[in-house]
């Protein structure tokens, strides 16, 4: 007997991740240089694991409130306070999560009804299509473009709005192609926004590694605040990903439906991350300012490589990704990281996995070592040379 026909359509509706299936293929193969995974090459600053490790001495080892250890979230709006002059009350509208990843879940819950079209602008993060589809939702792709430099133009925010639209994901800075969206940029999409009355779910897990600038989010702009929940978390800006800890911040309307899917789910986040996490933004934003500024280098130099190189690549201002276009190689996405990787060893992960916009392109993460990315260059260069030699 199988039991697959008991199987809810929509779990067997959803395709695996684009990017598991390289990586898969990379960790079986000898001598692979990866420069696919979106985590930092950071250990957790020390403090931040010391203060983990002293809460579980002091057995601090029970369920905390199901909202978060309330000096937690006195300290992530202090945070929201500080680096982002944002006002958001600890008791009724911060939720600390189980990674950011569970933050867009709640969000795309509480919002999205049977039916309702929620815009997901790509390439993007992989998560958030399949997450609307199992909230009974409709994902309707948002294409942006290399010209536009990956951001959203109001003008393709308006002529994909309908009557059934309820949410927006605003992904910025941007998985996989590191775009990002300045003030001036944002004042004209929530003016759109506003105007449709659509709710947003800002996904600013990367809001830290902004190169050009600080970080603005939407809730900032005139209007907003009231109907944006922001996602955010500690793994990229911290270091910390294995810990998997996040938070929401947003209306407490939203907030208070969003605890209660929360409560049922989860309970809590884990009570030791919590501890480490308020330690990190108690005394450990130094150690943003001296991974981001490391990460730049990287930037720099993986940047002007690949245009060396002969692939076109846009230069991001935020996260740590690149997305250079390999169409002059005559291939798709798919068949050059799968050469790439069968023959020099080195895995990238195809644009076509972030959306039909990202062919065309490959996500390179620079979350690796100088030494790191300089032998994946030189391979990559002795790749493309030797399909100039063979045309």
């Amino acid at each position: 007997m199988s039991i697959e026909h008991l199987i809810a359509g929509r779990a067997a509706a959803l395709k695996p991740s684009g990017i598991r299936r390289f990586f898969d293929i990379a960790s079986e193969m000898e001598g692979v240089i990866s420069l696919g995974v979106g985590e930092p090459d950071f250990k957790t600053p020390y403090a931040v694991r010391q203060a983990g490790i002293q809460s579980l001495q002091r057995g601090k080892t029970a369920y905390s409130a199901n909202a978060g250890l309330m000096r937690l979230r006195e300290a992530i709006a202090g945070y929201m306070a500080r680096r982002f002059s944002l006002s958001y009350d600890p008791k009724s509208e911060v939720i600390v999560t189980v990674g950011g990843s569970e933050g867009i879940d709640l969000c795309v819950r509480a919002f999205v009804n049977p039916g309702d079209e929620v815009l997901v602008p790509e390439p993007s993060f992989v998560a958030y299509g399949p997450m609307v589809s199992l909230a009974s939702g409709v994902p309707v792709p948002l294409p942006t473009l290399a010209e536009d430099e990956f951001r959203l133009t109001p003008e393709r925010l308006e002529a994909a709005i309908t009557d059934k639209t309820k949410l927006l994901v605003l992904p910025y800075p941007n998985n996989p192609t590191g775009a990002v969206m300045r003030r001036e940029h944002l004042e004209a999409v929530a003016e759109v926004i506003r105007r449709h009355d659509l709710a947003v779910l800002s996904d600013e897990i990367y809001a830290e590694l902004t190169y050009n600038g600080r970080h603005t989010s939407i809730a900032e702009i005139d209007g907003m605040r009231e109907r944006t929940v922001i996602v955010n978390g500690f793994s990229k800006s911290f270091a910390m990903t294995g810990w998997r800890l996040g938070f929401l911040a947003g209306p407490p309307e939203a907030v208070r439906q969003m605890l209660k899917i929360h409560q049922y789910a989860l309970m809590c986040a884990p009570t030791t991350a919590q501890y480490a996490a308020t330690e990190a933004l108690d005394h450990c934003e130094e150690n943003i300012a001296q991974m981001r500024d490391e990460y730049n280098l990287r930037r720099r130099f993986i940047v002007d490589s690949f245009n060396r190189l002969g692939l076109d690549t846009f230069e991001p201002e935020g996260a740590f990704y690149i997305f250079p276009c390999i169409k002059s190689t005559g291939m798709g996405s798919e068949e050059f990281c799968e050469r790439l990787l069968y023959s020099k060893k080195v895995a990238v992960v195809p644009g076509s996995a972030f959306g039909e916009s990202g062919e065309g392109f490959v996500r390179v993460s620079y979350s690796y070592s100088v030494n790191h990315l300089t032998e994946a260059v030189r391979r990559i260069g002795e790749f493309l040379d030797e399909l100039k030699g063979g045309a």
